[in-house]
């Protein structure tokens, strides 16, 4: 332990962003822990919050002293997306490395912190000469919140709960507006992304740069004082009984980004690019036409019409709406067959369709017997069974069942990106953990589930009765950090279920949401049975976004987004969560729109209506759990 005298010598160091509204303050306690502040301007938005890490043979969170603080430097990065929220990000941040002395001959701690206008990011560096592999058993980095602060936080589902064994996978409903502190209701903790208010201002918690030496990490269950740590998987998340579940590396070690995306108000949360900002650019090929639209007979039509005659009519379907996919769901080895899936790909392309298939994830941590199952995990069977079916036709998988966050899983989802990539298959992720910045990294990534999606709403009447809060919150938590495939748009009945959104609030979904692929719920006959203007509007809407501007909302209760198409015209969106009529009063001018056509809510919320939108101001009343697009 150094003299207190000692630890106390060094001077609070200051990183500020460019525009130099936010501030962070990182100093050492007299036990010589190193802590962090952050603040908005004059703004305190996390008090002293702990830094460091503890590694199985070495303590880095206690007893260091800083060493050096290397100068301020600046960070630059403009780079493409094509399946995310913006086509052209732009990424400009402060940076500066603090470097933390501790045991004599042992690993050495270093923080780059690196802050930019729109939020905070800072990664740990472990250094030392230690030849062999280093274990971290805990992160003592904590995110403090001021009193009075509130939260919009996702339960942390125990692991190997849910069906066949299949948590956890990011599918729980938010606790909306909870105090700080609260404790988790399912003890696990929370997950990341994690949106707090505090005076006045939006802090949004994530992770991203998720290399190969590190687990997926969320919040702790415990946070007294409104201080949450960063805590690590349960003893199941790995895919083998001998796999790395805690993150373990040689040296020289980085670990992934803690993330803090800020603002005033809502807009940076929805806007901010940092989680890919902050991770690796791509190694492999970029496909520039991968993003679009896709229809899918599984959701509402269920495992039985998985058939070769039904998907083909779904794949018709797509090629009338000017879709690009058309998704077979689980079960075609066994009610289609390889052969006839073949027959399915070669008429999908001439119909300029891409085919996408889905597969279980599974090796030994879940129970789910729907098939394709037990091809993927090991490397040479995966290896075989991509080039067979890039070989019929098929443009990309879709991938269920994952088992958690464990250091394993980490890899084993990176393994089938870079396999799939090498055969050129695009793929999408369900049943499965957040994106954290893989689909920069990785572009045929498409999209993620890690969401309560609409699949949830065919099993249970609790949760089509919670669809609207849950929509108009998702817009400000899990989708701000990237691709979210929660399969929207509905406007057919719920087998079975009573749904209690109107088709003007599914409709508006299709752009409020955004995913590399979008997967369409609805049917061909229930698209037939609406107004040939929405049958218009979603033959209209572009493969892919190239930006998104938030105009107005509150998490849980309504959301008001616009998004660009690639030619630079304007989509709007908005959604009505409430239970009350909502009225909006929305600027159109900012956007440098004059005009465009409104679809609303017609006399039924089963029915729409749809009037002209003229001047730089659009005023409308969205009725109880309603909605409207507007179209340039």
């Amino acid at each position: 332990m150094l003299p207190l005298g000692a630890a106390r010598a060094a001077q609070p160091v200051q990183i500020n962003s460019p525009d130099g509204a936010v501030r962070v303050t990182v100093d050492l306690t007299a036990q010589g822990q190193p802590t962090y502040a952050v603040r908005y301007g004059q703004t305190e938005l996390l008090q002293p919050s702990r830094l460091g890490l503890k590694l199985a043979g070495a303590d880095l969170s206690q007893g260091l002293r800083l060493t050096q603080a290397d100068k301020p430097s600046t960070v630059a990065d403009d780079y493409q997306l094509n399946t995310d929220k913006r086509a052209h990000c732009r990424y400009r941040a402060t940076r500066r490395v603090l470097h933390f002395a501790g045991a004599a001959g042992g690993p050495q701690l270093s923080v780059i912190f690196q802050v930019s206008d729109d939020g905070v990011a800072f990664q740990y560096l472990i250094e030392g000469p230690a030849k062999d592999v280093q274990r971290i058993t805990q992160e003592a980095t904590t995110f403090r919140l001021p009193g009075g602060a509130k939260g919009w936080l996702h339960p942390h589902a125990k692991a190997q709960t849910g069906f066949a064994n299949t948590q956890p996978s990011y599918e729980e409903n938010y606790q909306r507006g909870i105090a700080v502190g609260t404790p988790s209701p399912l003890g696990q903790g929370w997950s990341f992304p994690a949106l707090f208010q505090t005076d006045g201002h939006w802090l949004l918690l994530t992770e991203a740069g998720m290399g190969r030496t590190y687990c997926g990490a969320h919040l702790a269950h415990e946070s007294a004082g409104g201080e949450y740590q960063v805590a690590f998987p349960q003893a199941p998340e790995k895919t083998t009984p001998e796999a790395a579940l805690l993150p373990e590396s040689p040296l020289p070690w980085r670990t992934p980004w803690r993330v803090l995306v800020l603002g005033k108000s809502l807009a940076p949360i929805v806007e901010s690019t940092l989680t890919t900002d902050l991770s690796a650019p791509t190694q492999t090929p970029v496909l520039p036409n991968a993003p679009g639209k896709s229809s899918w007979s599984w959701v509402l039509m269920g495992d039985q019409n998985t058939t070769y005659d039904v998907q083909r009519r779904f794949i018709d379907y797509a090629a009338d709406m000017r879709w690009q996919y058309c998704l077979v769901d689980a079960l075609w080895d066994k009610q289609i067959g390889y052969d006839k899936v073949q027959e399915l790909a070669q008429y999908a392309r001439s119909k300029n369709v891409g085919l996408l298939v889905w597969y279980n994830s599974n090796g030994s941590w879940n129970q789910a017997p729907q098939t394709p199952t037990n091809v993927l995990f090991e490397p040479e069977s995966r290896r075989r069974e991509f080039a067979r079916i890039k070989q019929m036709g098929v443009a990309g998988v879709k991938i269920d069942f994952f088992g958690g966050d464990g250091q394993s899983f980490m890899n084993y989802y990176q393994d089938l990106l870079v396999d799939a990539a090498q055969v050129g298959l695009l793929v999408n992720f369900h049943g499965a953990t957040l994106p954290r910045g893989w689909n920069r990294t990785y572009p045929n990534l498409m999209t993620m589930e890690a969401v309560k999606g609409f699949e949830f709403l065919t099993f249970d009447q609790r949760n089509t009765d919670q669809e609207a809060t849950h929509c108009a919150t998702l817009p400000f938590t899990r989708n701000a950090v990237g691709p979210m495939d929660f399969t929207p748009v509905a406007f057919s009945e719920i087998r079975g279920k009573q749904r209690r959104t109107s088709n003007a609030f599914e409709l508006a979904l299709a752009v409020l949401f955004q995913s590399g692929i979008q997967h369409y719920a609805e049917t061909t006959e229930g698209m037939a049975a609406q107004p040939a203007y929405v049958q218009d509007f979603m033959r209209s809407l572009p493969p892919r976004w190239a930006d998104v501007k938030y105009l107005d909302g509150f998490p849980g209760g309504y959301a008001v987004l616009a998004r660009q198409a690639p030619d630079g015209r304007w989509y709007l969106a908005g959604i009505n969560g409430t239970d009350q009529p909502k009225t909006l009063q929305l600027d159109l001018g900012k956007l440098g729109l004059s005009a465009g056509t409104v679809i609303t809510d017609g006399d039924t919320n089963r029915s729409f209506r749809t009037q002209a939108a003229t001047g730089k101001t659009l005023n409308l009343t969205l009725p109880a759990r309603g909605g409207f697009v507007v179209r340039p």
